[in-house]
């Protein structure tokens, strides 16, 4: 079997958080059908890769461009989606961008949690917010899909403070879908699982081991940690004319981790 192809030729592509890992593996698969790619991120140096993604995807697929972008600011997010007008307004808006850290609840200080709650939580709530408003300004409704986690349903170990916020993105998509359903735009989420990527320093390989040595609390009926490659695929299928009917979905891309 292999993989569906799509085409988004024509179709402009805002994705935070698209240096690295899931992020950029979603942001070249896009580009790979065609679509003109936006990367906003605080960091245009990937974490595990050598060239940007802006520069892959122009020298490879097509149109890609960097903005420097934090989204806990949401007049960066603003920015954002105003450079997209330069290729005809945002059509799919992918929010992304994601923090972790790890530790005991008890340790968690508040500089850290409002951190956390700001890339993962509030980059999302205004990162579907200013693309909606864009795309009903420009009376040309697009797709929201927004990174979840298996998190968003299931308590982890030393992470409730990412639980939180993962949580908070699961109904910030659900909310969104009902909210702006009469304006057309379809909002859905991707929730991975244990993905080995240095989201966090040494996380790729630790995801990698933690699954094949069963040291979850759950196993992943699967048997191996997922990588980019297998997350990459939902968002174009959420985003495409095949999910033209879905909305407010939480897709979980995890070996199965949340069905046992």
């Amino acid at each position: 079997m292999g993989r569906p192809t799509y085409d988004f030729e024509g179709t402009t592509v805002v994705i935070t958080g698209g240096s690295s890992g899931i992020g950029r593996e979603i942001a070249l698969r896009f580009a790979k059908a065609g679509a003109t790619v936006l990367n906003g991120d605080i960091d245009r140096e990937p974490k595990d890769a050598t060239t940007p993604t802006d520069v892959v995807i122009d020298e490879q697929y097509g149109d890609g461009e960097y903005v420097s972008t934090d989204v806990t600011e949401r007049e960066d997010i603003v920015e954002l989606v105003e450079r997209a007008h330069e290729f005809g307004g945002v059509d799919v808006m992918i929010n992304n961008a994601g923090l972790q850290i790890p530790k005991p609840m008890s340790d968690v200080t508040p500089t850290e949690f409002d951190r956390i709650h700001g890339v993962n939580s509030k980059g999302t709530f205004f990162g579907t917010q200013v693309a909606a408003a864009d795309m009903i300004d420009r009376e040309d409704p697009g797709v929201i899909v927004n990174t979840a986690s298996i998190s968003s349903d299931l308590a982890q170990r030393e992470q409730v403070q990412y639980d939180s916020s993962k949580g908070s993105v699961k109904m910030i998509t659900r909310g969104a879908a009902l909210e702006y359903a009469d304006d057309g735009i379809r909002v859905n989420g991707v929730a991975p699982g244990q993905i080995a990527t240095e989201f966090t320093e040494g996380w790729k390989d630790q995801a990698e081991e933690m699954v094949a040595e069963d040291e979850l609390l759950k196993p992943v009926p699967l048997g191996r940690a997922g990588t980019p490659e297998d997350v990459a695929g939902a968002y174009l299928f959420l985003a495409s004319d095949d999910g033209a009917y879905v909305t407010g979905e939480l897709l979980h891309v995890d070996g199965g981790w949340q069905v046992c």
